[in-house]
Formats: C-alpha cells, structure tokens, sequence
C-alpha cells in the first residue's frame, strides 16, 4: 500500500513538470509584442531617418539591438526552460534546429541569461552616455552601479560554476 502511495506522489511530481508548459508557450508569444515594438521603432524611426542626426540613429540603433538581445534571451529560455525541465524536442534532424539545443544545461543557460542581462544594461548605459546632458547625474551613477552589479554577479556565476566543475571532476577520480 505505501509502495503504490509513493509511486502516485512521484507521478504526479514528475508530470507536474508540464505545468511548466503553458509559462513557456507564454514567452514565446509575449516575443509577438516584441516583434511589434521591433517593427513600430524601426517605420517611426525611418520615417524621420533623414532629420535625425548621427547620435540619434546611434541611438535608434541601440534601442532596436535592446529590443533584439531581450528576444533572443527570450527564445533562449523558453528553448532550454522547455527542454531542461518539462520534455525534449522531437525535430527529428530538422534542418533548422539550432546546433546549441539539447546542449545548454541550467548551468551554461544561467551563464547564458547573465551575459545577455549586461549586454542589455550595457546598451541602455551607453543610450544614457550618449545623451549625457538630458541625464540626471543621479541616475546615471546609480545606472552605473547597478551595470557593475550584474557584471560582478555574472563573474561570481562563473567562478561559482568554474570550482563546481572542478569539484565534481575531482570527486570522479
């Protein structure tokens, strides 16, 4: 009796995974508002192309590889979320399939995620930087130290990864 209550509890938490499903499916259409602003941007952005100085197509630019670095961490997470923790995808040798998926365990997607996040607060420090006289000096110190925050946490992620390896290479010799 206790054998078949523990099989049903175990079941029931390893198909509960696909709860994870509907969160990534999601993600994957919230990109669709991406797309828009993308697309939105880049027509109101052209449609002055020829009054915009050079630091403002700069800045146009910016924005639009902004918009492009959130939707590729998107597309990276919903993949190796899906992947990783509810069910492999069945492509088959699709030739379309992204050489990286099957491949990005949660350590290398987390490494992943993290570079992306200071990419992305990178171009809006630089957005900031270009723009230096509208910007409060306030907020752009505190801009700086939040940057160097997530550059120091990715830095310790990998370290933290880099001795975890380490760690379990040692423990199997």
């Amino acid at each position: 009796m206790l054998d078949k209550v523990e099989r049903l509890i175990e079941l029931v938490i390893f198909r509960s995974r696909w709860l994870l499903a509907p969160i990534y499916l999601g993600l994957a259409l919230a990109m669709v508002a991406l797309v828009t602003k993308f697309a939105r941007e880049l027509v109101e952005s052209f449609g002055h192309i020829f009054s915009m100085t050079s630091n403002d197509v700069i800045l146009m630019m910016l924005s639009l590889i902004d918009l492009s670095l959130v939707a590729n961490l998107t597309l990276m997470v919903v993949f190796a979320g899906y992947e990783n923790f509810v069910s492999k995808f069945d492509l088959g040798e699709h030739p379309d399939r992204p050489s990286w998926m099957g491949h990005v365990d949660f350590s290398s997607l987390k490494l992943k995620l993290i570079a992306s996040i200071v990419a992305i607060s990178g171009i809006h420090l630089l957005r900031s930087f270009m723009d230096i006289a509208a910007e409060n000096k306030e907020n752009l110190a505190w801009m700086v130290g939040i940057h160097m925050a997530f550059v120091v946490s990715g830095v310790l992620l990998a370290l933290m990864d880099r001795i975890a390896g380490d760690t379990v290479k040692h423990n199997n010799t």
